[in-house]
């Protein structure tokens, strides 16, 4: 397992492992999925976790309450329980990062991220996963789309720490750049 050094990585390892012993890793996916979206669109649940005004009892109940609520799996619950007396729910978004990021790693998963100037329908980011495919020989693609207008035109693709930049704003940017140097 090769997920990310650190505490969070250990916390992502020990659930991962866990959940695997435990033939629950697909549920616990969707546990972790469903928080992380949570988190993101939670304000107060963020500001909660990262308060320092909030004891690790508090937090704990916290976590516990949403977690029920949410019919999230017992070892989610008690994982999450746990993070939180141990004083560690500061790290709740890089231990899901880093423990979703093994599982797609295993499964032989890929993310690629595509900036575009507009929204991509179904079938563009059908193209799209299929061209990087074709060009990268990785099968299992999963990809997120955002749009940035500011690029006029084309799309910037992002895997890993690579980076394929052929929007327009960039090709444009060059070109100006490539005449200041001719004068």
């Amino acid at each position: 397992m090769s997920v990310s050094s650190g505490l969070s990585g250990r916390y992502a390892k020990a659930i991962y492992e866990l959940a695997e012993e435990k033939k629950l890793l697909t549920k616990i996916v969707d546990d972790f999925t469903s928080l992380k979206k949570l988190l993101g669109e939670s304000d107060s649940l963020s500001k909660l976790i990262k308060s320092p005004a909030v004891s690790k009892s508090d937090k704990q109940n916290s976590i516990i309450k949403i977690l029920n609520k949410a019919k999230a799996q017992k070892l989610t619950i008690k994982f999450f329980g746990t993070l939180a007396n141990n004083g560690r729910l500061i790290l709740i978004n890089e231990v899901i990062d880093d423990f979703l990021s093994e599982v797609s790693r295993i499964n032989g998963e890929v993310k690629a991220e595509v900036i575009s100037s507009f929204k991509l329908d179904k079938n563009q980011q059908k193209k799209v996963v299929t061209a990087i495919s074709e060009a990268t020989g990785i099968k299992k693609i999963i990809l997120s789309a955002s749009v940035d207008e500011s690029l006029i035109g084309g799309l910037i693709v992002k895997i890993g720490s690579k980076m394929i930049d052929n929007s327009l704003k960039t090709k444009l940017n060059r070109l100006e750049i490539a005449m200041r140097g001719t004068n």
